[in-house]
């Protein structure tokens, strides 16, 4: 599982490259225009400068509207700015084919500028309070699209989480369709240290955190501590190695003779 974390700006990244030994993914997102609020395009460069140049940079577009030339257009925005994972919020399609619409224009803005870009299409786990595509059609819209990955996280960030809206036996079967359609699959949403086992178990690709990693475990007021990344970490490489200790059996080897 790789493990993406989400500053909200240049001083956040700084505190993230102190600890990029334990992190993958550096996301450039902004907390305050919402769960996937896109931050300015000189952020994501100065974050891009400000982290190692083995981590790659995501970079949230918002939470969009069925508005699929705006959508492309700051899709190839990030892109341009130095983001490598690109993360489309699709908060106002309300139905799978406008969905696929919107990641097809971002597909092709992103791909055509830099054909080796990673391309996320994002929905929500609590789809069913803001009139959003259901989770379990995300991975065919990805699919069906061009993406490569498809995402969840949750839309309203009011306490709720990730498993309060999809239990983990439906996170499973998102990874399984995901897994299934070749996409890597992605689960954040308040996500804490407790779920990575359930989203270990499950084979989640890749898990975003924010909240789990700010003092105080709040992703508004809160600022990320390096020490509380490399604790979550821990935790990850823990449960991995339960997971193989389980799931690898230890065959006797054969007796001689």
């Amino acid at each position: 599982m790789l493990l993406l974390i989400s500053p909200d700006g240049v001083e956040e990244a700084l505190e993230c490259a102190k600890a990029a030994e334990h992190l993958d993914i550096v996301d450039v997102k902004k907390p305050d225009e919402g769960s996937l609020g896109a931050n300015f395009p000189w952020v994501i460069r100065e974050i891009r400068a400000a982290v190692p140049a083995d981590k790659p940079v995501s970079a949230t577009v918002g939470d969009v509207p069925f508005k699929p030339g705006t959508v492309a257009q700051a899709a190839l925005g990030a892109v341009v700015s130095g983001a490598t994972y690109i993360k489309v919020g699709l908060y106002g399609c309300t139905t799978p084919e406008q969905a696929i619409e919107v990641m097809r224009g971002v597909v092709r803005a992103v791909k055509d500028h830099r054909p080796d870009a990673f391309v996320v299409a994002s929905g929500y786990a609590d789809a069913h309070r803001i009139g959003c595509v259901n989770p379990l059609a995300l991975p065919d819209v990805a699919r069906r699209s061009g993406a490569d990955a498809a995402m969840l996280d949750t839309a309203i960030k009011d306490g709720t989480r990730l498993f309060d809206h999809v239990p983990p036996e439906v996170c499973a079967e998102f990874v399984r369709l995901a897994h299934q359609a070749e996409l890597l699959a992605a689960l954040a949403g308040s996500v804490t240290q407790a779920d990575l086992g359930a989203l270990t178990r499950i084979g989640t690709d890749i898990v975003g955190v924010r909240g789990a990693v700010c003092e105080g475990g709040d992703r508004n007021s809160g600022r990320i501590q390096p020490h509380l990344v490399a604790a979550f970490r821990a935790e990850m490489d823990r449960h991995a190695r339960d997971h193989a200790a389980v799931t690898i059996p230890n065959y006797p080897p054969k007796e001689m003779g």
